[in-house]
């Protein structure tokens, strides 16, 4: 049985940081790309990050490019996402998903 559960997620002002983490059971994690969707109020769930299998291939929508940075280590079976520079409109709650399974979803909320 798979299992994703996520952490990280929280208040913070603008221009501020978080990370986000993503643990996976029940998968051979080291052979699978993972990504982060996010989903804000009122809003259709939008994809953010993907990283490769092996880490060596990452990718980004615009909005996020060059603020946020996707990894992962196999050897703990999770997968990050470091958000720098936040904005209000990275508010959302943000969501791992590793094949057709998806976590289950950690709020970030940016506001002053």
């Amino acid at each position: 049985q798979v299992q994703l559960v996520e952490s990280g997620g929280g208040l913070v002002e603008p221009g501020g940081s978080l990370t986000l983490s993503c643990t996976a059971s029940g998968l051979i994690c080291s052979r699978v790309a993972m990504g982060w969707h996010r989903q804000a109020p009122g809003k259709e769930r939008e994809w953010v990050a993907t990283i490769s299998a092996a880490g060596n291939w990452t990718n980004y929508d615009n909005s996020v490019k060059g603020r946020f940075t996707i990894s992962r280590d196999n050897i703990k079976s999770t997968g990050y996402l470091q958000m720098n520079d936040l904005k209000p409109e990275d508010t959302a709650v943000y969501y791992c998903i590793w094949l057709q399974y998806w976590g289950q979803g950690n709020q970030v909320t940016v506001s002053s």
